[in-house]
């Protein structure tokens, strides 16, 4: 059974904007908007190069414990725009119940205008496993051991 996510509009928040959705049948993420407060509805929201800022989604949710929402790019802003998240993924876990904003950053040549309603991010739900961690005097050997960054070859 798929997990169920429970949404909040925010008081501000315009309920006409859609909530996230699966634009297709096989897709993994589900489209998230900009839900712009009304005083700057009509004007948009500017991401200058190099800025980074949180867009407003007007929205709080919770989500079932063991399961998180990771926040990522969508690959058209991004590939024509340079719209990224620099944390990406971006993860909400279970427990938090604020505002759900969404961090983007412009590494693109020009400034890129946000307007109300429009597609920023996409999220996708996850389950979680929290591991436990034990102090040990060593650990096993690999084939790798200790090689780093690039170790393993260039292909």
């Amino acid at each position: 059974m798929s997990p169920v996510i429970r949404v909040l509009w925010e008081d501000w928040a315009d309920r006409d904007i859609p909530l996230p959705a699966y634009e297709t049948h096989g897709a993994a993420g589900a489209d998230i908007r900009a839900n712009l407060p009304p005083e700057i509805r009509e004007g948009g929201f500017l991401l200058r190069r190099m800025e980074r800022r949180i867009v407003p989604t007007g929205l709080r949710v919770e989500i079932p414990h063991g399961f998180e929402m990771q926040i990522r790019p969508r690959s058209g802003l991004a590939l024509k725009h340079g719209i990224s998240l620099p944390n990406t993924p971006g993860t909400i876990d279970s427990d938090y119940r604020g505002p759900l904003g969404v961090l983007l950053i412009n590494y693109g040549a020009d400034d890129f205008l946000f307007h109300h309603g429009d597609r920023i991010a996409q999220m996708i739900i996850a389950p979680v496993l929290q591991a436990g961690f034990e102090v040990v005097e060593t650990l096993s050997d690999t084939a790798r051991g200790h090689g780093g960054f690039g170790s393993t070859g260039r292909r």
